[in-house]
């Protein structure tokens, strides 16, 4: 696909456009398990790319859904003896505090599915009245064939369509091999649910459940109608599910395109390999965040092109961990600085800020607008005041420079040494001072000299 580029999908004349509605829709998770460092890196991406066109031009509404009936939840389900219901409900509340820990606070509604089962049997029914979907004895399923220009998303023909199909509801009685379930009819024990009649000559549907790609059409149909500015998602859903779902919004509406702008993430990989239980490399965000802070899995995921691969290694959380290290060091030496001094170099803030602004504009490119911010560190003119309110400007869209930290009391022994090392050395007493500096560093902290006195920081 064309890489997506934000001044020339949306124009140049911010001004002109600021406070525009723009709806824009990203597939959520399917809430069977905890959530693992690709979900990181695909909802941390769009944090930022909506946090950005927010920021710059405007009034957006972000809308993500969240599976919560699927075979998989089924299945999980039944293995841990509990219902589909209660499981859904427990992965979904850990997957908004995995959200909330990374900062991802921009989607304006969070819809579930079972939410919506409503709109989704009006679909399926207007659907089957338009002759786009056939009921066969296990459910109601799509008919491609009927779809002339199935499969355009991914560049594929139906026949090409069909034969990368593999497994994806299989049913003997289908007409088409790529065909797709919208309605499932529930087995024995299953979540169910009993359309009412819609009256003489609409279709009857059996009772039963949704199948995946109609969840997000009826939800999108719900809150934006049936075209809309822009969808996400990652990489790996643009065949079948995104051709499923323009294939389902077009044939209602009779109107295309279904959405504006298509912007996918790219694949994660775990020390070059596809990340798998079976490979033993399957990191959930919650095992991350057992042994890093959820600031440098942020970090790490700003710093590659959404749409680029990405792949995770220890080496690669080093490098952030240092990274945001000097950041931390550049940002306390500007907020220590009490007569706001210009630091001295070549290239002036209003150049710097010009080149963020560039670089969010060409396909959010996130690893430009971050060397801005070493540039801005390496060298740089301008007062430490302006430096910082550029800072905490663009964190509102990258969200990684300004982490709230726990602040840890200090013990008053601590404090007290480092009070006794600064009389010994106004006192000119330097080997005590030594003495109890290196005492200082034994105990667990380090003592900073400063202007304005002596400064305390726990190693």
């Amino acid at each position: 696909m064309k890489p997506f580029d934000a001044t020339q999908a949306f124009g140049s004349e911010t001004q002109a456009r600021r406070g525009e509605k723009l709806k824009f829709f990203v597939c959520g998770p399917t809430v069977y398990d905890y959530s693992h460092i690709g979900h990181a890196r695909t909802y941390v991406a769009f944090d930022v790319i909506v946090k950005y066109l927010k920021e710059k031009w405007f009034d957006v509404f972000y809308l993500q859904n969240i599976t919560d009936i699927d075979d998989k939840i089924i299945q999980r389900a039944r293995e841990k003896g509990t219902t589909a219901e209660k499981l859904a409900k427990n992965f979904e509340k850990e997957y908004l505090q995995n959200m909330k820990s990374l900062r991802i606070d921009s989607v304006t509604k969070y819809a579930r599915a079972t939410d919506y089962i409503k709109e989704i049997i009006e679909q399926i029914r207007t659907l089957q009245k338009k002759g786009f979907a056939y009921q066969i004895a296990d459910g109601v399923y799509y008919d491609i064939s009927r779809f002339k220009n199935y499969g355009k998303l991914s560049r594929r023909t139906v026949a090409q369509a069909e034969d990368g199909i593999s497994r994806i509801d299989e049913s003997k009685e289908k007409k088409n091999k790529g065909d797709f379930c919208l309605w499932k009819v529930s087995k024995p024990g299953e979540p169910t649910w009993r359309p009412a009649p819609a009256g003489r000559g609409s279709p009857r549907l059996p009772a039963g459940r949704p199948g995946w790609h109609i969840e997000d059409t009826a939800i999108a149909q719900k809150f934006f109608g049936t075209q809309y500015d822009m969808h996400g998602g990652g990489k790996d859903l643009i065949f079948p599910h995104h051709e499923a779902e323009i294939a389902q919004m077009e044939a209602i509406s009779g109107k295309k395109p279904m959405v504006k702008y298509w912007i996918h993430t790219g694949f994660l990989t775990v020390n070059g390999k596809k990340m798998s239980k079976s490979l033993g490399n399957f990191i959930t965000i919650q095992d991350f965040l057992k042994r890093h802070p959820a600031r440098i899995l942020r970090f790490l995921t700003v710093k590659s092109l959404y749409r680029s691969p990405m792949d995770y290694t220890e080496a690669s959380v080093a490098q952030a961990k240092k990274e945001l290290e000097r950041i931390d060091e550049f940002v306390d030496k500007l907020s220590g600085s009490s007569t706001s001094p210009k630091i001295k170099g070549e290239v002036g803030l209003p150049i710097i800020r010009k080149e963020f602004e560039q670089a969010m504009d060409d396909d959010f490119n996130t690893p430009k607008a971050i060397a801005c911010i070493f540039n801005l560190m390496k060298e740089q003119k301008a007062d430490a005041r302006d430096i910082l309110r550029f800072l905490k400007k663009i964190d509102r869209i990258l969200g990684f420079i300004f982490w709230p930290t726990a602040v840890e009391k200090t013990p008053q022994e601590i404090i007290d040494l480092a009070k006794e090392r600064e009389k010994q050395r106004k006192e000119n007493n330097w080997q005590k001072a030594d003495e109890l500096r290196k005492k200082i560093t034994e105990l667990g902290w380090q003592v900073e000299d400063t202007k304005n006195g002596p400064k305390l920081k726990k190693l």
